[in-house]
């Protein structure tokens, strides 16, 4: 077969066709088990949808560009893992739609970011990074806390990441604005739901200092404290069965 190599080299037309036919052939190879797999990703205990509050905040953390500085993956590599915790599992980010990978860190990974300071460290990091960190070149957010947070599209964006296959129940879906407005408030009583649907460990309470206000800084906080904190490093075994859901 080798010996006929320049009957292709030699005729062009012939070779963009078999360069077609051997791309086609990867692709079906590559693409096929997609077909027929139900999930390549290990469902971990502890991984769960945001709570609308958190998807609001991811929704402020996109649209500000944080993830052009800032990737959500610990590599499983020595330095990283001694740096930023864990490294990463697929099923950290299996309701991410899109995942928050990155390729790029101008600031640190925040994969493991939720739980490592306060709120208020948070709050005034955004409000002017270099006031603790003296040597960011992030620029300050300040603005986040003037805003108040709008929230009358979070039952269709709950709807939306429904049909790409995250689980919203229809109560999740019913009582969104509720367990929104409660979860940065723990004495509305109109989220006594909340940590049925969520699970125990949502973090509930007022974000950004300003319990008179929703803001948009609470939404970001509440998305940024949750980063990280939903599996139990110290229980999780890969090869463990209990693992699994």
């Amino acid at each position: 077969m080798w010996k006929h190599h320049a009957h292709f080299e030699r005729r062009s037309l012939v070779l963009l066709i078999g360069i077609l036919v051997v791309v086609a052939i990867g692709g079906l190879i590559e693409i096929s088990p997609l077909f027929y797999l139900e999930s390549t990703i290990e469902k971990v205990q502890g991984v769960r949808p945001y709570t609308p509050l958190e998807l609001k905040g991811r929704d402020i953390y996109i649209r500000e560009g944080c993830y052009t500085c800032h990737s959500q993956m610990v590599r499983p590599l020595r330095d990283e893992v001694e740096r930023y915790g864990h490294y990463s599992l697929a099923a950290e980010s299996m309701y991410d739609h899109p995942f928050q990978w990155g390729s790029k860190r101008t600031g640190p990974d925040l994969a493991r970011v939720g739980g490592k300071y306060s709120d208020s460290w948070h709050k005034q990091h955004l409000d002017d990074p270099r006031s603790v960190v003296p040597e960011s070149v992030m620029p300050p957010y300040a603005f986040l806390s003037q805003k108040e947070l709008d929230y009358r599209d979070v039952v269709q964006a709950l709807k939306a990441q429904q049909k790409v296959g995250v689980p919203y129940a229809e109560a999740a879906l019913e009582h969104a604005v509720d367990d929104l407005q409660a979860q940065a408030d723990p004495f509305d009583s109109r989220g006594t739901g909340l940590r049925k649907r969520y699970g125990a460990k949502i973090a509930q309470r007022d974000f950004d200092g300003d319990p008179d206000r929703l803001t948009e800084m609470d939404a970001l906080i509440a998305y940024l404290q949750m980063l990280g904190t939903m599996v139990d490093f110290k229980t999780y075994r890969a090869e463990d069965p209990r693992n699994m859901r």
